[in-house]
């Protein structure tokens, strides 16, 4: 539209996003239609699959293509947090431009874990300038977190999704087929994350998860009360992500755990998952928030009775208060110069902080150190 002055032109544009995400069980039985459902059924796929999901399930899902008589180019991706990066990136678009598909009827699969999905939408958001994708989760993390929303990137420069983009999937498909298959460690890691959600936002999932998430871990939530935890987690994920998925409020519920987790995440690449330095960071926050009567004393020995009967096996020895106080600086910068920093002032009940000291967080490392001592002496002495 031209101005009255006639000097500019305006223009204004929206782009619906609407996906969804679907409970897929054996979504690699040959007569399962869904996976195919989406774009041209008899069209070609390009699927890039970790290189952990391969080796367990590969020949699975290589036999549900063939079986189906559809031509798929198997792109291996070797995984993990180290492998997040521009050269993996690189990768996967020289294999997927040597495997051309159709712009908008033969969607990209991406089978596997949070840091593929994060990867792979990159590549469907750039590739073209934008082609398809639909992701299926293979871990808890992505489950229940990783994968249901509409963000995209890749580390750089020494810094976590340092570049990326918003780019919606045709559709998440949830196969908990693939959750048996994880390592314990790897299971528990998602569960970091469903703690993270419960203390601020969700008092109700907070309690599930001590009635039965030590079982749930136990039996890879496929009893009934572990598929609620899930459910419940999932539910909880997509009602913070949907009314801001371009982040345009940059106060977020969600961001609880990923404040002072970045510096120690990237420091201990080989030494943390994302869900581990999550937790810390929330049991940082914990101490924080009670020693700023937040929390009372008895919502905090909750939250670390949660995390003691889980058995998160989290690595206190990482915690480094510089590095925190390095992050909570880079988060600022990322939060446009503000700390807003969410904080539970309650469980299950949130508030924003723009006033964290140093001398806060100094004392929090301490005390979260005494604390898990005295708890670990008590283990023993019982």
């Amino acid at each position: 539209m031209k101005s009255a002055d006639g000097q500019r032109w305006q223009v204004r544009a929206q782009r619906p996003i609407a996906y969804d995400v679907i409970k897929a069980p054996g979504l690699f039985d040959p007569a399962n239609d869904l996976l195919m459902s989406f774009g041209n059924p008899r069209g070609r796929r390009f699927v890039a699959v970790d290189g952990n999901v391969d080796r367990l399930h590969g020949e699975r899902i290589r036999g549900y293509f063939r079986q189906r008589g559809v031509e798929a180019r198997i792109a291996v991706f070797p995984g993990g947090e180290e492998h997040k990066n521009i050269e993996s990136l690189q990768e996967l678009v020289r294999a997927l431009d040597a495997f051309p598909i159709h712009r908008r009827d033969e969607p990209i699969l991406a089978i596997g874990g949070g840091v593929l999905t994060d990867v792979v939408a990159f590549v469907a958001a750039s590739y073209r300038r934008g082609v398809p994708h639909i992701k299926v989760p293979t871990t808890l993390m992505g489950y229940i977190d990783a994968a249901l929303g509409i963000k995209a990137g890749i580390n750089f420069n020494a810094n976590k999704n340092r570049l990326g983009a918003f780019e919606p999937p045709q559709a998440v498909l949830l196969d908990a087929g693939f959750l048996p298959t994880l390592p314990r460690r790897h299971l528990v890691n998602g569960v970091c994350e469903i703690i993270k959600l419960a203390v601020i936002r969700d008092a109700a999932l907070f309690e599930r998860l001590e009635r039965d998430g030590a079982r749930g871990v136990a039996t890879c939530f496929s009893e009934p009360a572990g598929e609620a935890i899930l459910d419940g987690a999932i539910g909880g994920m997509l009602e913070e992500l949907v009314p801001n998925l371009h982040e345009e409020e940059l106060a977020r519920r969600v961001d609880f755990g990923h404040t002072f987790s970045y510096g120690l995440e990237t420091l201990h690449e080989h030494r943390l998952l994302h869900g581990e330095a999550v937790l810390l960071d929330v049991l940082v926050s914990t101490c924080i928030a009670q020693a700023r009567g937040l929390l009372s004393a008895s919502e905090a020995d909750r939250i670390f009775a949660l995390v003691e009967a889980l058995d998160a096996g989290l690595d206190y020895g990482v915690l480094d208060a510089e590095v925190m106080w390095t992050s909570l600086l880079d988060r600022i910068k990322h939060r446009n110069g503000m700390q807003r920093v969410p904080m539970p002032s309650g469980i299950g009940r949130c508030v924003f902080l723009n006033d964290i000291t140093r001398a806060e967080l100094d004392a929090a490392v301490p005390a979260l150190h005494a604390r898990t001592k005295a708890n670990h002496e008590s283990a023993l002495e019982c």
